[in-house]
C-alpha cells in the first residue's frame, strides 16, 4: 500500500476520532503490508499464530519449514509450504515443531479440506470479506479470529476489526479508558468511525501496546 494511501488513511482516522488521532501521533507511519504468503501457506501460519505471540508463532514457523527440509519461495521470496509435503508430517514431528495438538488437528482439517476443495484457495482473493469468513470458517479448528488475520495480514483488506483479539481488546480498554474488557458489540460502536479503515486502525491499536511498553522501559 501506498504512502499516499495511508496518509489518506491517517487523515481519515485522525480527523474522525480523538483517541486514534493521539495513537497516530504517538505511533508515527504505518507499515502495515500483506505479507505475501500463497493462500495455503498463509493459512498454516494463522493456524500457528492462534493463542499465541507473534514471537512464538515466528519461531514455531520457523521450526516446520525446517522439518519440511526448506520450502521453495513463493512470488513474495518468503517460504512456500507445501500441502503435499505438510500432509506427511507425523504426530511426533508436529510435535517437534512446537504445533499442539488441537493444531495438529486443524492443520490436517485444512488440509483435507483444500485437497477436497482444489478450487477453494486460489479464489480466495477474489471473493469479498464475508464470502471469504464463509468458506474458511466450515473448516473445523478455523474461526473468526483466524480469519480475520488471513484477510487482515494476507490478503491487505482495508476494513478488518478483529473483535476477538485479545490484545486490541486491551488497547481499546487501554485507550478508551473503560473499565473492563470491552465485548464484540463496544468494539464495533467504537470503530464506526475508523471504518472503512478498521485494518489500519487495529495495526495503530497494536502498535499502541508497543509505545506504553516502550515507554515504560524508558522510565
Amino acid at each position: 500500500m501506498s504512502t499516499t494511501y495511508y496518509k489518506k488513511v491517517r487523515k481519515h482516522l485522525s480527523g474522525n476520532c480523538p483517541v486514534m488521532k493521539r495513537i497516530i501521533d504517538r505511533v508515527g507511519p504505518c507499515t502495515l503490508t500483506p505479507n505475501g504468503d500463497d493462500p495455503f501457506t498463509l493459512l498454516v501460519r494463522c493456524v500457528i499464530s492462534q493463542q499465541i505471540s507473534t514471537k512464538a508463532a515466528k519461531s514455531i514457523y520457523g521450526r516446520l519449514v525446517a522439518a519440511l527440509n526448506g520450502t521453495p519461495e513463493g512470488e513474495s521470496g518468503a517460504p512456500t509450504i507445501p500441502i503435499a509435503e505438510l500432509a506427511k508430517l507425523t504426530e511426533a514431528e508436529y510435535k517437534a515443531c512446537g504445533i499442539s495438538g488441537p493444531k495438529q488437528r486443524t492443520m490436517r482439517a485444512v488440509i483435507d479440506h483444500v485437497k477436497a476443495h482444489p478450487d477453494l484457495l486460489p479464489s480466495i482473493p477474489d471473493l469479498d470479506d464475508d464470502a471469504v469468513r464463509e468458506q474458511l470458517t466450515v473448516i473445523k479448528g478455523i474461526g473468526p479470529w483466524t480469519v480475520d488475520m488471513y484477510l487482515l495480514f494476507g490478503l491487505g483488506r482495508a476494513d478488518v476489526l478483529a473483535v476477538g483479539d485479545y490484545a486490541i481488546k486491551v488497547a481499546v480498554k487501554n485507550q478508551f479508558n473503560l473499565r473492563k474488557m470491552p465485548d464484540a458489540a463496544k468494539m464495533t460502536k467504537l470503530a464506526k468511525p475508523w471504518a472503512p479503515y478498521r485494518s489500519v486502525a487495529s495495526w495503530y491499536l497494536w502498535r499502541s501496546l508497543d509505545a506504553v511498553k516502550t515507554e515504560k522501559e524508558g522510565t
